[in-house]
């Protein structure tokens, strides 16, 4: 279940007053008042007390668009394409404090300001969860399987083993990054400047997967054209029949979910392309126990980790199709937008050419070399301030009553999230906040920095979360975004095409994307 069965009422609310077909809710609240009636009054008044108390509760947090159970969808409608409008006006208008958005099927209700925002992060899973929200947003049971959220123990090994094994593979990393720019631009003879990202991000999308499967399968399989279609696939087909899914009632979930899903189909085909490697280790552990060359990947990882059933060939591979959604839908975008500003923004090349030369002749590729790349690091989480993927972030659902730090308390079955490009655009959280400062950060005193790094998490900065549920995969990342930005530094000169400029961006509901348009590549000049 998304949430508990103290939630019914809230989420026939949320049905009554969000729902894109005023006629289905009608049919439902014929239905439910035809069963109250026949199964006694006391209980129909009891549920009508309860429900009154919900919209209550609700109509003591302000809205923005319409509220009115018809006129809502208007919103909710308006919500699919100008969200990130909606979610601004009302972070203007009502911070610090809370406001609410109706969608297709439930209210958005939205924490603004320092003091909810920890609100939020600091509220234990059994009462605003994540779990349940990422399960609502993506519906996880149908595009992933419902074990991937009741039985979430690959979690921990991206917070322990994957995050530990970074300081050993940066150079593996670096190498992957030359390998897959130098496959990625093809110059032609003749041609001074080559362009990338013309059509999509889809380019960038197959060098995070190539970057990613060499640190989580290992060669030679993370080469495989097949084997990165097919995850390339999963990350957006996750996202976009999730959205598919949403549109319909919750009733009906379980009806067209499993029509609206392509996950049988690419878990057999991605379970053809691991069960060789997984039997083979297998027969090693049988054959030698510990005492063979066991590689040391997320692949092994999860075989040692996995219990009951999650020790099938397919679960282990369903695994390893979520890790790669968790990481390439959101860093493909975060790098594209990172490349644009450095096209955009070209008198930031120098100072990050001199800091990242200086740091790899002492250092070379490693882990010191990545923590010493100050300049580096800022410009990306400039990067993730200034445009960022999330409009709202830190999307919970609330399962029990919660009260805020101002008294305000929402009911179980509604959304609960923060928001992102709000705070991060608020002039109290940084001076000139639409301005683009790539060395905002790395600017300020060392030991103030060390609170600013990409990977750190704050209640202004929301870019990978905060508190309890921060991104447990950030550090991992923000190694793998550093190195790629520091090598496209040091070997290419970057400009956007002939008359192109920074391109719009692209929205849906809360969620942001780069806009397209080509990058031009032309090898770096050294008389600089």
């Amino acid at each position: 279940m998304l949430v508990h069965e103290d939630t019914v009422p809230a989420v026939l609310y949320a049905t009554l007053t969000s729902w894109p077909v005023a006629t289905l809710a009608a049919i439902l609240l014929a239905v439910q008042w035809y069963r109250l009636r026949n199964s006694g009054v006391s209980r129909f008044f009891t549920l009508t007390l309860v429900w009154h108390r919900y919209f209550d509760q609700l109509r003591a947090i302000p809205t923005v668009g319409y509220s009115a159970p018809i006129l809502s969808y208007i919103t909710a409608f308006r919500f699919n394409a100008d969200g990130h409008k909606l979610l601004q006006q009302g972070y203007e208008t009502y911070k610090p404090g809370l406001f609410k958005i109706a969608t297709w099927d439930h209210w958005y209700v939205t924490a603004t300001g320092p003091q909810l925002v920890e609100d939020v992060s600091k509220a234990p899973e059994d009462v605003l969860s994540m779990r349940n929200g990422m399960y609502y947003f993506f519906q996880t049971g149908y595009t992933m399987g419902p074990k991937v959220m009741h039985n979430p123990y690959h979690i921990p090994l991206i917070r322990s083993q994957l995050t530990r094994r970074v300081a050993v593979v940066v150079d593996d990393i670096h190498q992957e990054v030359v390998a897959a720019f130098n496959s990625a631009i093809k110059f032609e003879k003749g041609l001074e400047w080559t362009p990338l990202f013309s059509q999509s991000n889809t380019t960038m999308e197959e060098i995070f997967c190539r970057i990613n499967n060499r640190v989580f399968i290992g060669a030679p399989k993370y080469l495989d054209e097949d084997y990165q279609k097919l995850n390339i696939e999963f990350a957006l087909d996750v996202v976009l029949r999730a959205g598919k899914i949403r549109r319909f009632p919750k009733f009906l979930h379980p009806i067209v979910g499993p029509f609206l899903t392509r996950l049988p189909t690419q878990l057999r085909r991605q379970t053809k392309h691991l069960e060789p490697i997984i039997e083979a280790r297998r027969r090693l552990l049988k054959d030698h126990g510990d005492n063979w060359d066991k590689p040391n990947d997320m692949l092994t990882w999860l075989m040692d980790a996995a219990e009951g059933e999650e020790l099938s060939t397919t679960n282990i591979a369903r695994r390893i199709l979520v890790l790669n959604f968790a990481s390439l839908h959101t860093s493909s975008k975060t790098f594209t937008y990172a490349l644009y500003d450095l096209a955009a923004h070209p008198q930031y090349l120098q100072p990050l050419r001199e800091e990242i030369e200086a740091v790899v002749a002492s250092d070379g590729w490693t882990k010191a070399a990545m923590s010493k790349m100050y300049k580096v690091d800022s410009f990306l989480r400039e990067s993730q301030r200034v445009h960022g993927v999330n409009v709202g972030n830190m999307r919970r659902i609330v399962l029990k009553p919660f009260t805020f730090s101002n008294g305000i308390t929402v009911p179980p079955g509604t959304v609960v999230a923060c928001s992102t490009r709000g705070m991060h655009h608020d002039g109290a959280n940084f001076d000139h906040p639409d301005v683009f400062d790539a060395f905002r950060f790395a600017d300020l005193p060392k030991e103030e920095f060390a609170k600013h790094q990409m990977v750190s998490t704050s209640t202004e900065h929301l870019a990978f979360g905060h508190g309890l549920h921060s991104c447990p995969g950030r550090f991992f990342v923000a190694t793998e975004l550093k190195i790629m930005l520091a090598h496209i530094v040091i070997t290419y000169d970057v400009k956007f095409n002939e008359g192109q400029e920074y391109p719009p961006d692209r929205f849906a509901g809360e969620q942001v994307s780069p806009g397209v348009a080509a990058i031009m590549f032309r090898r770096r000049r050294m008389t600089d």
